[in-house]
């Protein structure tokens, strides 16, 4: 099983999840410019960048990519683009619901399987100086929606609604079962 897959991503935390579930892929980061277009909705957003970040990497193997967004109302949050942004998303998550978004692309004999997950989020109140103590632990950065869910972002969740591991980047259920239909089986790796 290991090196069957490759993973078209620099997260970590999608290389970690995968892990959990007994797969061990080869991490190609692909080229993507990951801008939203004038009007996209994060639903597509999300499935566009999945499928271009699979598209973009050269293989026979097969190739899962995946892209995260959070959505609140018809806002949408990416990545965060300075100190200023990050705060910025942070207080207008603050005392409210968002969607998390993970669009899922697994490119195998070259056919395209996709799936779309939504998981809803409901932020505790954050006020201003919590938001920057947040963002001088560096734990923001690189987090679409300036909070990582496995980190200390957890103290900001009041409520989910949804799955935890798709807020992390990478929803495990839906990967499986896209994985199981082009045979990549999950768990089978003895641990210790």
């Amino acid at each position: 099983m290991n090196n069957e897959l490759i993973l078209a991503s620099a997260s970590p935390r999608r290389l970690e999840l995968l892990n959990q579930i007994g797969l061990h892929p080869q991490v190609q980061v692909p080229a993507v410019d990951e801008s939203p277009k004038l009007g996209e909705t994060g639903v597509a957003l999300a499935a566009r960048l999945a499928r271009a970040k699979c598209e973009a990497i050269e293989s026979k193997k097969p190739v899962l990519a995946a892209d995260t967004v959070v959505v609140q109302g018809t806002r949408v949050y990416g990545k965060p683009e300075s100190r200023a942004h990050a705060i910025d998303m942070l207080l207008s998550l603050s005392g409210s619901v968002h969607k998390v978004v993970t669009a899922i692309c697994l490119r195998a004999e070259e056919q395209f399987h996709a799936s779309t997950v939504q998981t809803s989020v409901t932020f505790a109140y954050i006020d201003e100086p919590l938001a920057v103590r947040y963002w001088d632990t560096g734990e923001p950065a690189g987090k679409a929606g300036s909070y990582a869910i496995q980190g200390k972002g957890a103290v900001f969740i009041e409520h989910l609604d949804g799955s935890y591991s798709n807020v992390m980047g990478l929803p495990l259920f839906e990967t499986a079962q896209l994985l199981t239909k082009i045979g990549l089986n999950c768990l089978s790796e003895k641990t210790v």
